[in-house]
């Protein structure tokens, strides 16, 4: 046992003083991560912060008919919003595919944003990991890849996030607040998490002592068309080998007037399918346009011997999610 320091915040602008003035310090919220994390040998903080309490877990509207989620929304109360379920039902789903019901009931909106790898070789303290201990090199290269990115990758790390509600808010254009030593800033979502580069150990662009507060989820033209679709090797607490969050705004006559795709279990962040929009976008919804799309979302892949089975996953995934809200499965629940 390493023993640390505990202390509860009253306010937001304590809590951040005091972990910034802390470079040992961290902040806890539900605790799901963090505690396994303690258990693991993986992180020896000197002070938890506490902000459990702070009155950040309410989901206020927003002018624009958006919402704005509380960092300390249980996802299981954001999951069943009724609000959510109508007008953004891709993150209602890609909640409920997330973890258990026990988690769901603790977990936080900025914990989950916040969660790292389960990379087996981060998890396990005996085995080299840059992302734990920077410059021991990537277990994982020569190891046990089922689990790792096809996209994104670098010879530093092939983890992969392990969020679904994080993908889910990529597809609704998510934007993070934070409020930090130097004020406050908005991030957008797809901005908000790092692709590993030579620096793995950074998941976020977080500065030290900076606080998610909320996040907002604007008003769209796609957003209430919209369905998240997870592959994975059981149907309940397993991680994602691949998932598909996909958004669309449709016309009467079937053409596709705009779109989102993000991809989860496949990149050390939830992955904007770019590529796979802009063949979509302006097309008549189908099969051909599908898998069109699909092919092109794959054309950055860069598979590992290991999870090679993660292209054509994916491709059919994604084929799938698509066809599933141009029929009576998408939508609102």
């Amino acid at each position: 046992m390493k023993p640390f320091d505990y202390t509860r915040a009253d306010d937001v602008d304590t809590a951040i003083a005091t972990v910034a003035e802390a470079p040992r310090a961290t902040f806890l919220g539900g605790g799901t991560n963090l505690v396994d994390h303690l258990h693991l040998g993986i992180t020896a903080p000197e002070l938890l912060v506490d902000v459990s309490r702070l009155p950040l877990d309410t989901i206020e509207e927003l002018p624009d008919g958006g919402l704005r989620v509380g960092a300390a929304v249980r996802n299981s109360d954001l999951a069943a919003d009724e609000r959510v379920r109508r007008r953004f039902p891709v993150l209602s789903r890609a909640l409920l595919s997330g973890a258990s019901g026990q988690l769901r009931n603790l977990a936080t909106t900025a914990g989950n944003l916040l969660q790292r790898t389960r990379c087996v070789y981060f998890q396990d303290v005996t085995t080299p990991c840059n992302k734990r201990e920077p410059g021991s090199g990537c277990s994982a290269l020569e190891g046990y890849q089922r689990q790792q990115a096809i996209f994104g990758a670098s010879p530093h790390c092939i983890a992969v996030h392990p969020s679904d509600m994080a993908v889910g808010m990529l597809c609704l254009d998510a934007t993070v607040l934070v409020h930090g030593p130097d004020g406050e800033r908005t991030i957008a979502l797809d901005d908000f998490h790092r692709l590993p580069g030579d620096a793995p150990q950074q998941d976020t662009v977080l500065q030290h002592g900076e606080l998610v507060t909320a996040v907002d989820l604007p008003a769209t033209g796609f957003a209430a068309r919209s369905t998240y679709r997870k592959v994975r090797d059981r149907a309940s607490f397993a991680f994602a080998l691949v998932s598909v969050a996909a958004a669309l705004d449709l016309r009467e006559d079937g053409t596709i007037d705009d779109v989102r795709i993000a991809c989860g279990g496949v990149a050390h962040k939830p992955w904007r399918a770019r590529r796979a929009e802009d063949v979509l976008r302006g097309a008549r919804a189908g099969e051909d346009t599908f898998r069109a799309a699909a092919d092109a979302a794959l054309q950055e892949a860069d598979p590992l011997e290991g999870n090679a089975f993660k292209v054509p996953m994916l491709h059919n995934t994604m084929v799938r999610t698509l066809h599933d809200l141009v029929s009576a499965e998408g939508g609102a629940q």
